[in-house]
């Protein structure tokens, strides 16, 4: 495995991306041709319904598949397949009301003379002209365009859970989860410094480290136990306080599961952060996940917590602001009378845009660590600061303990190195005799000098 932690799990390859290319093609189609006009349909029906009296006999249902109007009261005491054939023979004119039309039949084209409403082919129509309704005019919407980034936002967001439960040879997200728990176990080594054996029994599910001797575990809790010590067994004395041994809490009758979490997670807390014990948890419901599939959130979290906010929470947030950009240019372009009110589907795209973009980042905030509280994060900084002190403490004085050594080793050795030379020196009759005629030979010529001295012009 490298540092990285990824040589296990390899990057998400074409299968993964086909696959859910191929999910996401396939919800997206199913919302927009039958999620999507169904919802459209109920929506405009329970707003602009009109009241109609069982007098007049008119009745306000589908005329025809897709359309959905104000009947007269010849057409209401038809049965369907006759208004149907009657419609596709003469049109819809003489069968519905105009005032109240909703007509969602996309390959449909209608005409005044004979339907008695105009529809071009690949929109759909909403009539309600009465008073309360949608105005005088219809409304006419393109599903291409209105409709095609919501179905899509749709079908991405369905395929990436369903790719949960696939096996993660092929499937997208499972192969995401699997390679984080590998990554997630490599930070934890990183940062706790702890051998890959013991942060293997920090993230092991509690059923399976119950199944497990004390023996078997003994030696790394032990570990963990002496990393995570706050202070020594003296400097607990010297304050007056009784240091917990592990011996004293891990007896054989101890459960190894309740162990690890009301022993050494809490000392794994206070020496390194809570943040360690997070991604130790969180690590753990990963596994859980990678054994059922059925415990979605167990996996989620990890991925959505430990990789995608740390990697692409400001991708997200660009995105959300390009997409507010987006709607707020439509939207003034509308001001402008550019787009007709008539024709809303350009901003029905823009709105859907929108709206997916910040509902994923509401979805990445619900999996961003809050900030750590000033009080706690102070207390970190003076437990670090004191620790460093003590180790530059300890350093200082090594350092100094081997410069006094040096020294005294040092003058010693130069003192016997000129004693030995001066010894040398003196021991040699021809070493004497040369420094005193050296000496000699100085002075005269010193004398010499001061008796006869240059004269001024040639100095």
């Amino acid at each position: 495995m490298t540092a990285g932690g990824h040589a296990a799990v390899p990057k998400a390859g074409f299968q993964h991306t086909a696959v859910l290319l191929v999910i996401t093609t396939a919800i997206a189609a199913v919302f927009y041709f039958f999620v999507i006009p169904t919802a459209v349909q109920m929506a405009v029906s329970n707003l602009f319904a009109p009241e109609v009296s069982e007098k007049s006999g008119e009745k306000f249902d589908f005329v025809i598949p897709g359309v959905k109007a104000l009947m007269t009261k010849d057409a209401s005491e038809m049965a369907p397949a006759e208004r149907q054939a009657k419609a596709a023979a003469e049109g819809l004119k003489k069968m519905v009301k105009a005032e109240y039309v909703f007509d969602f039949e996309t390959g449909a084209h209608r005409t005044e003379e004979r339907d008695g409403y105009l529809k071009e082919h690949g929109t759909w129509v909403l009539r309600a002209t009465e008073e309360g309704g949608l105005g005088e005019n219809s409304i006419i919407i393109e599903p291409p365009i209105g409709f095609t980034v919501l179905s899509l936002a749709f079908g991405f967001t369905f395929a990436i859970f369903i790719t949960f439960f696939f096996p993660s040879s092929i499937g997208y997200m499972a192969q995401k989860v699997e390679r984080e728990i590998h990554h997630t176990k490599t930070k934890i080594r990183l940062q706790s410094g702890f051998p890959e054996e013991i942060v293997e029994l920090l993230v092991m599910p509690d059923r399976d480290l119950d199944l497990l001797e004390h023996k078997d575990v003994r030696a790394s809790f032990k570990v963990v136990w002496d990393r995570t010590a706050q202070e020594s067994e003296e400097d607990a004395k010297a304050r007056g306080r009784r240091l917990i041994r592990f011996d004293d809490i891990f007896t054989p009758d101890v459960s190894l599961s309740e162990f690890r979490r009301e022993a050494i997670f809490i000392r794994i807390n206070e020496f390194f952060s809570d943040f360690v014990v997070k991604e130790i948890l969180d690590a753990t419901a990963g596994i859980e996940w990678s054994r059922n599939r059925v415990k979605l959130f167990g996996g989620l979290r990890l991925y959505m917590a430990h990789h995608f906010t740390e990697k692409y929470s400001n991708n997200v947030t660009g995105l959300a602001y390009f997409g507010a950009a987006i709607l707020i240019v439509i939207i003034g372009i509308r001001g402008l009378k550019f787009i007709p009110a008539t024709k809303p589907s350009l901003i029905l795209a823009a709105i859907s845009l929108e709206g997916a973009l910040l509902a994923l980042l509401a979805f990445g905030l619900v999996y961003t660590e809050g900030e750590e509280r000033m009080d706690k994060l102070m207390k970190k900084m003076e437990d670090a600061s004191k620790s460093q002190l003590e180790t530059m403490k300890d350093v200082s004085q090594d350092m100094h303990s081997m410069a006094s050594a040096l020294v005294g080793e040092t003058s010693e050795i130069i003192k016997k190195k000129v004693e030995l030379a001066i010894a040398e020196a003196l021991a040699s009759d021809d070493n004497v005799k040369r420094v005193v005629s050296d000496k000699v030979a100085e002075k005269i010529i010193v004398a010499m000098r001061e008796a006869f001295p240059a004269p001024k012009g040639n100095s």
